[in-house]
């Protein structure tokens, strides 16, 4: 793991201790307070995770992340569920969560199917081809958005 940041080393031992309880890592972030580097993991399973996963994942990870000396400073850790407005990170999200609603952001104005250019679409999602998510907006149109150009996507709360 070496030329890796703590942040992408942590992610990875994570990633593989969560696929062996059947969870998956939705996202990581890390930012600072004071002195000390907290690291938030949202983890997600089949059903949902409660706080028992969490704190089970916790304690486990805590114990590899510290005998591997993967953070070289003071940190903090938090394991959380992704909550009602989980995040969309991969595209196994987009095929899992297919009829859902969601808010997707882009980096740069893209064009619906009808022409019309936005930032922010709203709506079904009805599936992923060949790179792109494909909508059907609130408005009744539809959209394909190339993954790549996509800032933040989110379930939507129904």
């Amino acid at each position: 793991m070496a030329g890796m940041t703590s942040e992408q080393r942590v992610a990875v031992i994570a990633e593989r201790l969560l696929a062996s309880l059947g969870m998956e890592l939705v996202e990581i972030e890390s930012r600072r307070e004071g002195r000390v580097q907290v690291l938030c993991l949202y983890v997600d399973k089949p059903g949902g995770v409660n706080l028992d996963d969490c704190a089970d994942v916790s304690r486990e990870l805590s114990l590899i992340l510290d005998v591997e000396d993967v953070v070289p400073e003071s940190y903090q850790l938090e394991v959380s569920s992704p909550g009602l407005n989980r995040p969309l990170t991969k595209e196994a999200d987009y095929h899992r969560y297919l009829g859902r609603l969601a808010k997707i952001k882009t980096r740069v104005l893209s064009p619906d199917d009808k022409g019309n250019m936005r930032k922010t679409f709203l709506g079904e999602l009805l599936g992923f081809v060949d790179g792109s998510v494909r909508m059907k907006l609130k408005e009744g149109q539809t959209a394909s958005i190339p993954l790549t150009g996509i800032a933040k996507a989110n379930l939507e709360f129904e």
